[in-house]
């Protein structure tokens, strides 16, 4: 079986330290797998080795979409996200000084492109483009309760409102594959419930496959069906989340007693 997403022997050193240690994972189309691990178990430095954010000191990623393998390792993040990978961010990047709106058409821009003179003079096609562009927009703020917000600058919103924004404007790219780093950081329990389901729409409504990065153990339990666990750059262990959950060496690594 061809993965759409293969990663063998990862390995990325910043110097003497080697964050992430030989790893070797696969996602398939429409999964929706967890990473976990404890802090500083190279979870990040993973999604940033597959999002083209820092290269691999050595290892092979490769992107499988329309029957064509392009190897990552050897494109930058600009590259891979116009293949189809995008994400959201441990610490929020939104656009803080642009609207709602604003945040949602940018990201659109490596999607619907005009060429330099048909936005010069605002041909007859800027305008359909820019039509296109404003209507797939309010489809994702209201899907994401965004609609009534969308004239706000981004900076104004909620700290859990800005973290919607975000994974709506990873969205809007398009992605084959979405990468979510810990999106319920910061969350209340009636956030984090939200934002579950949420995520479980999102998988069904754009038939995306979703990797998450997340520390809440309820929100993982209920959301994946593959997980893998990192533990000191290398993987631990990877099944569903009843095998992660009785897992020995999972529940003393991270786990602990009583966690899950």
């Amino acid at each position: 079986m061809e993965h759409l997403l293969q990663v063998e022997h990862a390995v990325r050193k910043f110097g003497g330290v080697t964050a992430v240690n030989d790893v070797s994972l696969h996602l398939d189309e429409h999964e929706l797998v967890a990473l976990i691990g404890p802090n500083g178990a190279g979870k990040t430095t993973l999604f940033n080795l597959l999002t083209g954010m820092v290269p691999v000191t050595s290892g092979k990623i490769d992107l499988r979409v329309d029957k064509q393998t392009y190897d990552l390792t050897s494109k930058n993040a600009v590259q891979i996200a116009d293949l189809g990978l995008s994400r959201t961010f441990q610490n929020i990047r939104l656009f803080k000084n642009l609207t709602v709106m604003d945040n949602v058409l940018t990201a659109m821009t490596n999607k619907y492109k005009e060429g330099f003179l048909t936005t010069v003079f605002r041909l007859p096609s800027y305008y359909r483009t820019e039509k296109e562009m404003r209507a797939a927009a309010e489809k994702l703020l209201d899907i994401f309760d965004l609609t009534d917000s969308q004239a706000l600058l981004a900076e104004n919103l909620p700290y859990g409102t800005q973290r919607r924004l975000e994974i709506v404007r990873a969205l809007a790219t398009q992605p084959k594959i979405l990468f979510l780093d810990e999106p319920a950081a910061g969350m209340n329990p009636e956030e984090t419930a939200d934002l579950t389901n949420l995520i479980k729409r999102v998988q069904k409504e754009f038939g995306i496959t979703v990797l998450l990065i997340e520390h809440d153990m309820s929100l993982v339990m209920n959301l994946a069906e593959r997980i893998y666990v990192l533990d000191q750059g290398e993987l631990l262990a990877t099944g569903t989340p009843e095998e992660i959950r009785t897992n020995n060496k999972v529940v003393e690594a991270y786990l602990g007693e009583g966690e899950v």
